[in-house]
């Protein structure tokens, strides 16, 4: 199981910092009327979120999560922040044999 606590660790961090990227850039786009950066970063993130959605389910299932808390594992990937939160506290859980 370490190997996927790994990979979720390293994904929550990519796909937190992929949507701090998407939030700058939809600032841009809305607020600066420069739609560029969205282009680029918006399918990115898409993709990287993907990936983390299939680690985090792969984490999940290795770790026996409740179907709730896996739900809100892979939920916390839309909201800025969140998956750095999510990410300690997945690692604390998952270290001490707890289920979500």
């Amino acid at each position: 199981m370490s190997g996927a606590l790994n990979r979720f660790r390293f994904m929550a961090y990519v796909v937190g910092v992929g949507l701090l990227l998407l939030v700058v850039a939809m600032l841009f786009k809305y607020l600066g009327d420069t739609p560029g950066l969205i282009k680029v970063v918006g399918p990115v993130h898409g993709f990287l979120y993907a990936i983390y959605l299939v680690i985090a389910v792969d984490l999940g299932l290795k770790a026996r999560w409740s179907i709730k808390g896996t739900i809100l594992v892979l939920l916390a990937g839309t909201i800025p922040f969140l998956s750095f939160y999510a990410e300690r506290k997945v690692v604390e859980r998952v270290r001490e044999g707890v289920p979500l």
